[in-house]
């Protein structure tokens, strides 16, 4: 039997709005025999996922997406097979946590001078996991009645180059990069798409880039043999996943459509081995 893989699932701790065991149930039905819960900035939910997956008989990698900057631009970066207790993760995440707050302290702050009565503690709580970021304060403009939805608030209020937009805190790509490999992981770039700068690009595969997410929805086959190209010609490896967050992002089509085979990620824990 064929066995396919998702290597970019969000859950309850940042952006996605299913439980960790909620989800694995989801990818079991959906077909799925490995996925990796990659929360953005978060290990939280990793713990949890675990368990449940073997109570279904679903294998979960440990994973996370981190974001990173350089000179304004904002990428994410995948890491899988991280060990989730790893102090100097642990310690980072918590610092980002703490950032997360101040950026979203700074967008309500910016929203009441716009005479939008939301606060903090509003936003908070519609945030159920470690982090907190816009989707969240999205979704309270919606409850309070400021935007008709949850799309209307990011065009209106808090999206790239609106008026209460706050530039989130990043560490580099390099030092994203250190982070997720000290804690004995794999780095790849997630959903490059067509934007992606290539001198940018060759600098995180300079900077020691495992690998590119080359299957994902807003990937086109155009773009899927580019990224495969890029990884054949550099020796790095190739991931993919659906990006599944649920709710508002109405991608429930995209669980088990998107994502790669079981014998592509024993490829990863090879490379894994030989580190």
């Amino acid at each position: 039997m064929y066995e396919k893989a998702d290597l970019h699932i969000h859950t309850i701790y940042s952006d996605g709005v299913l439980a960790p065991a909620e989800l694995v149930a989801k990818a079991k039905d959906a077909g799925l025999s490995i996925i990796s819960i990659t929360d953005h900035d978060s290990i939280g939910g990793i713990e949890e996922a675990i368990a449940a997956g073997k109570e279904k008989d679903v294998e979960v990698i440990s994973g996370i997406e981190l974001s990173a900057s350089l000179n304004g631009t904002e990428i994410h970066i995948l890491g899988y097979f991280v060990d989730h207790t790893d102090k100097n993760l642990t310690d980072s995440l918590s610092g980002f946590q703490v950032e997360r707050m101040n950026r979203a302290k700074r967008i309500v702050g910016k929203l009441n001078k716009m005479n939008v009565p939301i606060d903090i503690d509003s936003v908070m709580e519609h945030v159920t996991g470690d982090s907190v970021g816009r989707p969240h304060i999205a979704n309270a403009l919606v409850t309070d009645g400021h935007a008709a939805s949850y799309e209307q608030a990011f065009m209106k209020y808090i999206g790239d180059g609106r008026p209460a937009y706050e530039r989130k805190w990043n560490f580099s790509p390099e030092e994203t990069i250190r982070l997720i490999n000290k804690a004995g992981g794999l780095s790849f770039l997630a959903h490059p798409g067509r934007s992606m700068n290539e001198d940018l690009l060759f600098r995180l595969i300079k900077a020691g880039l495992d690998g590119i997410e080359v299957i994902h929805p807003s990937h086109s086959p155009e773009l899927v043999y580019y990224y495969r190209g890029i990884v054949n010609e550099y020796c790095l490896l190739e991931s993919g996943g659906s990006d599944y967050h649920g709710g508002e992002k109405s991608d429930d089509q995209t669980l088990g459509r998107f994502g790669i085979s079981a014998s592509t990620v024993d490829i990863m824990r090879r490379r894994l081995t030989s580190n």
